[in-house]
């Protein structure tokens, strides 16, 4: 997935309007974006707006965010919505690895109960949001076989470990938010799933987004959530590989090919060895993702 929009969960205006957007993903969330009175209709909103969007074909996957498992919303939020059949939970203020296994075993039971595929509903925690999750992240590796990315995020750990800023007067993330993010990147390589890079607040700002996301990709993030639908064009325009970038990797790809067995190739005068041929093949299968949607 190149991009994950959010949209709150109890506003039928925006959940309509998303489905014009180009997102990979819709992400409707019933945390942060929901009064705690509100979250009932928007259970029920949530419920049968996947159901229709589904009939109607909708191209974007959609998921759901629900409520910590610190709390006792959670519940209640799956068993409002997955009888719709929601395509993945963003599971927010895990705690370790253990949280997702618990979430993953709570899903088996619903997908059970609602006639739904076992294993079809996947999973993304959010992993950097309180400072225990943070000292556990190896727990994430091996977790479930739902977990579909990771993700991280900057505001929640913020308030908790009492930082006055989560960013430098040139824009630039500060350390703490820097190595999280990195250990977000390494843990998901770890896990063998996608790492999704954290929302950027400013959506008035399209420089700041696209110069932030073309870090994230350089770095390996795979795609990026976003909080406006003016954002998601951007994003997925810097996460789709480029012409140049398809037939760079396509050379790689031709110089195995020509080569089998061999544990290094030629190119343009330069050797070239089985991480690039590892990295070529990644960029196609993502220009091929990318072209289906």
């Amino acid at each position: 997935m190149r991009s994950m929009l959010f949209v709150p969960a109890d506003s039928e205006r925006k959940m309509v309007r998303s489905l014009e957007s180009p997102a990979d993903a819709l992400i409707l969330d019933l945390e942060d974006s929901v009064a705690a009175e509100r979250r009932p209709v928007a259970r029920q909103m949530t419920a049968a707006f996947i159901a229709d969007a589904k009939q109607k074909g909708a191209k974007a996957q959609l998921w759901v965010r629900i409520n910590p498992l610190d709390g006792g919303d959670w519940e209640a939020d799956l068993a409002g919505v997955m009888a719709s059949g929601p395509a993945g939970i963003i599971l927010p203020k895990p705690s370790s690895g253990q949280d997702v296994h618990k979430l993953s075993i709570a899903l088996g039971h619903a997908e059970s109960r609602h006639g739904l595929a076992a294993g079809s509903t996947r999973i993304l925690p959010i992993v950097t949001e309180v400072p225990i999750s943070v000292l556990q992240l190896s727990t994430y590796v091996g977790s479930s076989a739902r977990l579909a990315a990771m993700s991280w995020g900057a505001e929640d750990l913020g308030a908790v470990i009492g930082s006055l800023a989560n960013r430098d007067e040139q824009g630039g993330f500060t350390s703490p938010y820097r190595l999280v993010r990195d250990l977000c990147l390494i843990t998901a390589s770890a896990a063998g799933t996608e790492p999704m890079d954290t929302v950027y607040v400013d959506f008035r700002d399209a420089k700041g987004l696209e110069a932030e996301t073309r870090v994230a990709k350089r770095d390996g993030f795979t795609g990026k959530m976003a909080i406006h639908p003016d954002q998601v064009a951007v994003i997925n325009a810097v996460f789709t590989p480029s012409a140049d970038e398809i037939a760079h990797a396509q050379k790689i790809v031709a110089a195995f090919a020509a080569a089998p067995g061999a544990g290094v190739a030629s190119l343009d005068g330069k050797m070239i060895d089985k991480p690039h041929l590892k990295l070529a093949e990644r960029v196609l299968a993502r220009a091929a993702s990318a072209g289906g949607r």
